[in-house]
């Protein structure tokens, strides 16, 4: 864990100077994007440390971002003017719309942040974390997560494919765990099981979208458009997201079981991943593919330590974001191991 915290810091100046900072204060939601990275790697490197350095960085990006929010009816080319706070898209094909795909791909991660500091008891008894952890909750849960509900759920949360879905059922289940108010908490359930088992606006669920692979049926193969089942199936990188929500899933004992985890690991290590440098494109092992497993598949090496050792030597998409969760694979295999 020693040498990944050393490449951890040999990227985390740069990054945060360079690309993150910047992104936290550009009230663009098209940066959000990319900002996720480091909200997520942050936080995976305190959960692998325990040291506040890292957490205090993620807060410091979350904070910006909420403080940078501006009302809906301010924003000169926004599409809403309601009375929910949110951020203008500087993004060419987007300009000054509000996009909910960029603020759901980082709260994710936000809401993930949050359920450490409540889940660590030394962290929530600090006066200045806890104080962070209410203002933070209280906006995700009524200015992203009750904003685009009341907005149009079909549109805007029950989405089009499998891994802009995933996005919100992501939030969904960590605003569950978070939750004081039992009529926020049971529709969250309800968001969150309706994207698992059954979608009120299209012919299948996340359940049923993940079935075993025609290539190895000990792996899972699906397809990210909802009702179809046909080969080459979903792109690696934006089935992604799919993995990492059913990983978070899994770890707070939600729907998704070993079985699935383990029947994920095969596909990445057997089907997408067959070889040192060789990568599918799609699940199903088709295609050439870049090799990006930062913002889901990688996670899967806290499970596997044969896979972890292979990740050591995967040369893709080493930064923060990449070194963080490696870290914490291996904080989590040693638990593991120790109990």
């Amino acid at each position: 864990m020693d040498e990944w915290e050393r490449r951890f810091l040999t990227q985390w100046e740069l990054e945060h100077t360079t690309s993150f900072l910047p992104a936290s204060t550009s009230r663009d939601s098209w940066q959000f994007y990319g900002l996720s990275y480091g909200i997520d790697g942050n936080t995976a490197m305190y959960r692998a440390t325990g040291k506040v350095q890292y957490l205090d960085r993620a807060l410091l990006y979350v904070n910006n971002v909420v403080n940078s929010a501006r009302d809906s009816w301010s924003l000169s080319g926004g599409q809403f003017k309601d009375v929910y706070r949110g951020w203008a898209s500087q993004h060419p094909e987007t300009r000054g719309q509000e996009v909910p795909l960029y603020e759901s791909y980082c709260w994710r991660y936000v809401t993930r942040l949050l359920r450490v500091i409540r889940e660590t008891p030394a962290l929530y008894n600090t006066p200045r974390y806890r104080a962070q952890y209410h203002r933070l909750l209280e906006f995700s849960e009524i200015d992203i997560f009750e904003k685009w509900l009341r907005r149009g759920a079909s549109i805007h949360i029950y989405r089009e494919n499998t891994h802009m879905a995933s996005h919100w059922a992501a939030i969904a289940m960590n605003l569950s765990l978070l939750t004081t108010d039992a009529t926020r908490k049971a529709r969250y359930l309800e968001v969150l099981n309706n994207i698992n088992r059954s979608l009120p606006n299209h012919s299948s669920s996340l359940r049923e979208q993940l079935g075993a692979s025609p290539v190895n049926e000990a792996a899972f193969f699906w397809n990210d458009s909802w009702g179809t089942h046909s080969r080459p199936g979903q792109d690696v990188s934006h089935g992604n997201a799919v993995v990492a929500f059913i990983i978070e899933a899994y770890e707070a004992g939600v729907e998704w079981t070993e079985d699935d985890v383990r029947a994920l690991t095969v596909t990445l290590d057997s089907v997408i991943w067959p070889a040192d440098e060789q990568y599918a494109k799609y699940v199903d092992g088709s295609g050439r593919g870049n090799g990006w497993f930062n913002d889901g598949f990688m996670k899967l090496g806290r499970y596997d330590i044969h896979l972890q050792r292979r990740l050591e030597n995967h040369s893709v998409g080493n930064n923060t974001q990449f070194y963080g969760n490696a870290a914490l694979n291996v904080r989590l295999l040693s638990e593991k191991s120790a109990r």
